[in-house]
């Protein structure tokens, strides 16, 4: 029988199983796929040897364990260190006003939303926003333009707020 042919329909008939053994080790169907995707790219250079096995799914879903232990292994290693070198920064919350701005930006198009984010709070030319967003500069200075002119209309109101100043909604 042809050795890739043979491979193929053992993974075919195998690929579940070792991907459920890899899943309850994990509990995270991505990684355990990944996991015996890994460990069937290892049988298949051993395939001439591993074919002769009474149960050479037995071997790749040892593998798919063996895997799953080391990934384990340096999650928590890289986990401990960092817990140690690290002191996680407590993010202030955001003021009132990033909080409205940010409610009044949602409620943009999308691509007005971009480039007024790239510019302004990103900081970049309106060259660079042109290029990362794939159109010429002309179309960002009009996104810019409409975008800065709708935020003005919803971050100013008329109505005044309990201490008589302008609220922003």
């Amino acid at each position: 029988m042809d050795p890739e042919r043979d491979f193929s329909a053992f993974y075919d008939a195998t690929w579940r199983r070792t991907v459920a053994v890899a899943y309850a080790m994990t509990g995270d169907l991505g990684v355990a796929e990944d996991l015996a995707q890994e460990a069937y790219s290892r049988a298949w250079p051993r395939w001439s040897t591993l074919r002769s096995y009474d149960d050479p799914g037995a071997w790749v879903r040892q593998v798919t364990s063996r895997l799953a232990v080391s990934r384990w292994r340096r999650t928590k290693t890289a986990m401990n260190f960092l817990s140690r070198t690290r002191h996680p920064e407590s993010a202030a919350a955001p003021d009132e006003t990033s909080v409205v701005l940010v409610q009044a930006l949602r409620t943009l198009p999308e691509a007005q939303r971009r480039a007024l984010v790239l510019h302004h709070l990103g900081e970049l030319p309106v060259a660079e926003v042109a290029r990362i967003e794939g159109c010429p500069e002309g179309t960002i200075k009009a996104r810019l333009s409409r975008g800065r002119a709708a935020l003005a209309v919803l971050l100013t109101s008329s109505e005044p707020s309990e201490n008589g100043a302008p609220t922003h909604a």
